[in-house]
């Protein structure tokens, strides 16, 4: 070192005092030989110093140290891993979940409609393949974190292996040397005895079977006693001694090597997982970045979307949504009223008579219906209209005028015969309520058609007309039985994967209960769904509830007599062959791994519980994505359907309440994992 410090000052020195500048690249040519030299020889050091730890004692437990902190540090990055995979997939399902229910949101009627409706639909598209792109890289984190943990367990079994082997090669020589260290120590105070007995030193005679020995005895004696723990010390030294070459030379080497490669191994594994994780990180937000901004070059690798997300914004147009929102009422517009003009009252004009009235001062009917119509909803009785009778008569287009006063429908019986007009005059009507009675007038009766106008009575007429009618039978026994009948049954007689019963019931939901608060939890009324239950008994593909008459306007009644089919199955929806393995899935504390287990438990469902599941569980996610209106989330769903799902009579059902709801909660939280959703 101190020549290259001779060397560079005097390189500097000649450089700085006008020195050519060739021998200033000569001499920085040769500092960076040096360097190299000195390089090169502190790696020859370092070799050194690692070879001589190794081929020591302790280097199979500084080995074994090593590999104990590789492993350490794979599982810890595969924790890192597990996490920050489930941090994505939570997030990117969320921002799945908020563009879906977004979009839906914007086809509302009372949402805004025209360029902003657009311009925000791209948006959650955008969203959308962000989310998309979130979902591929929290997948491949866990796939890196199972690939961890799998590297991390190999090498934790090569590690005892190799500690076991080494170890006992190392355990063998040093009790050899111990043995050996032992034989010498008694062979060096049994030549002391001899020693001390050849020269003479006088020593307590030592006694036999027939009395004290004689010195020659005992010197004999310990001669003999010194060959034998010398003959026994030069063995054990043998045998120390070959079991150490054998240690240095083939036990220790070998299981080092072992012990580097499999330090090398994980620690290239833990490297190369790290790499992944460093280009997946710029893979997503370079892709996110491109969905936002998209270069103008990639319309054909993005299809349509070569628009930024900020030019999509700035495509909103307030004025002309506002003007095509506005035109868009020109229908609507009403007819243009004459202008106000003053006419006198007839009774003023002395030279005017009266006469009979005429097609002039005859109005339409309908002003007047309309009056009478109201929270009540008349119905007019028509014989082209259903439960009319045909004996009735038609309803005149046109009425005389009845008179100045308002007709509430309060005040409205619920039968009422319009009066009769005269020629006289127009008639007075009495401030008195009407009555049911026809009201006579004063003069040559004048008797057009009668019309009948009926107020509806309460919801038992309704039933009783549909009785009449023979749509919904109040007592008929079944024809076709649906209830208490399975799943497999239904489908070998109706074709049909989906029972005709679960089809119609849910339709009926997602038309008019979503934002029915307590759908599912309040109960029907029982007579409501004893008659349904009778219709599906008989004649499942007579009833459509797309018509809200079909099942007396009362959707609780409908979710009522879904749930009551469900439970009256001989065999529950998730079957008792599968009861464990539902509830051993539940029992999983991870959440993706509990849903895996679901998933495959699920999958071993016969074909129609499959079909059937599948129908009921994407019905019920629309239901909970409504839960704002209808307090009904997937943790209550979950309440309400757990043991309908999975059957009320299994041993220990009631101790495992808890598992059942589980387990329909996680289906209904995992439900585009599970089942696809067109």
């Amino acid at each position: 070192m101190a020549s290259r410090e001779s060397i560079e000052r005097s390189s500097s020195e000649f450089g700085t005092s006008g020195a050519p500048l060739g021998a200033v690249t000569h001499a920085t040519t040769l500092s960076a030989d040096i360097d190299g030299v000195d390089a090169q020889s502190s790696t020859i050091e370092s070799s050194a110093i690692f070879n001589r730890v190794l081929r020591s004692d302790i280097g199979l437990s500084t080995l074994l140290a090593r590999l104990k902190q590789s492993i350490g540090s794979s599982r810890d990055f595969a924790a890192f891993l597990k996490k920050r995979s489930a941090l994505e997939e939570e997030h990117a399902q969320g921002l799945k979940k908020l563009c879906r229910t977004t979009h839906d949101t914007t086809r509302r009627p009372e949402s805004r409609q025209g360029s902003y409706s657009h311009c925000f639909n791209e948006i959650t598209r955008i969203h959308e393949n962000m989310a998309d792109n979130g979902i591929q890289f929290a997948l491949s984190l866990h796939q890196m974190h199972e690939d961890l943990q799998e590297l991390a367990a190999d090498k934790e079994r090569g590690r005892k292996q190799w500690k076991q082997t080494g170890l006992s090669a190392e355990k063998r020589v040093q009790d050899s040397e111990a043995a050996m260290e032992k034989a010498k120590a008694k062979y060096n105070s049994l030549a002391e005895d001899y020693d001390r007995a050849r020269t003479g030193d006088k020593q307590i005679g030592r006694f036999g079977l027939k009395g004290p020995k004689s010195a020659a005895q005992v010197e004999e004696e310990l001669h003999r006693r010194v060959q034998a723990a010398d003959t026994d010390y030069a063995s054990k030294v043998q045998t120390a001694q070959g079991l150490r070459r054998e240690l240095v030379s083939s036990s220790r080497p070998q299981t080092a090597q072992a012990l580097q490669q499999l330090i090398n191994e994980c620690d290239s594994g833990l490297t190369l997982q790290m790499q992944k994780f460093a280009s997946f990180n710029e893979k997503l937000l370079l892709s996110n970045g491109l969905r936002i901004c998209p270069l103008k070059s990639q319309g054909n690798a993005l299809g349509s979307q070569t628009r930024s997300l900020r030019d999509v914004v700035y495509e909103i147009s307030n004025e002309r949504d506002l003007r095509d929102y506005v035109s868009s009422y020109a229908p609507r517009i009403p007819q243009k009223q004459g202008e106000v003009q003053y006419e006198p009252h007839h009774s003023l004009q002395p030279s005017q008579q009266a006469f009979p009235l005429s097609s002039s001062r005859q109005i339409s009917i309908q002003p007047l219906v309309q009056s009478l119509q109201g929270p009540s909803d008349l119905h007019i009785m028509n014989p082209n209209m259903p439960g009319s009778s045909p004996h009735q008569p038609l309803m005149p287009s046109y009425v005389p005028v009845v008179g100045e006063s308002n007709v509430t429908n309060h005040d409205a019986p619920k039968h009422m015969t319009l009066p009769s007009s005269t020629t006289s005059g127009p008639p007075q009507i009495p401030d008195t309520p009407f009555t049911p009675t026809q009201t006579q007038f004063p003069s040559a009766p004048y008797n057009p058609p009668s019309m009948v106008v009926q107020l509806p009575h309460s919801q038992s007429l309704m039933q009783n007309s549909m009785h009449q009618n023979g749509t919904y039978p109040a007592e008929m026994p079944p024809l076709r039985p649906v209830f208490g009948v399975s799943l497999e049954d239904l489908f070998n007689r109706d074709i049909s994967a989906v029972p005709m019963v679960v089809y119609q019931c849910l339709q009926a939901v997602d038309l008019f209960g979503l934002e029915v608060e307590g759908i599912y939890r309040l109960s029907g009324t029982a007579s409501h769904i004893g008659k349904l239950r009778t219709v599906f008994d008989n004649d499942a593909s007579q009833v459509d509830f797309r018509n809200p008459e079909n099942f007396f306007h009362d959707v609780n009644s409908v979710a009522g007599l879904l749930k009551q089919f469900l439970r009256d199955l001989p065999d529950p929806l998730l079957t008792r062959e599968h009861y464990q393995g539902f509830i051993d899935a539940a029992r999983i504390d991870d959440d993706i791994a509990r849903r895996d287990s679901l998933h495959a438990t699920i999958n071993n469902l016969p074909d129609p519980n499959y079909a059937t599941l599948r129908a009921l569980t994407l019905h019920l996610h629309r239901v909970q994505e409504h839960s704002a209106a209808n307090r009904m989330n997937a943790g209550n769903l979950a309440i309400c359907f757990g043991p309908t799902l999975m059957g009320t009579n299994n041993t220990g059902s009631i101790a495992d309440a808890g598992w059942q709801v589980r387990v329909i909660d996680t289906i209904l939280q995992n439900t585009y994992q599970i089942f696809d959703d067109d």
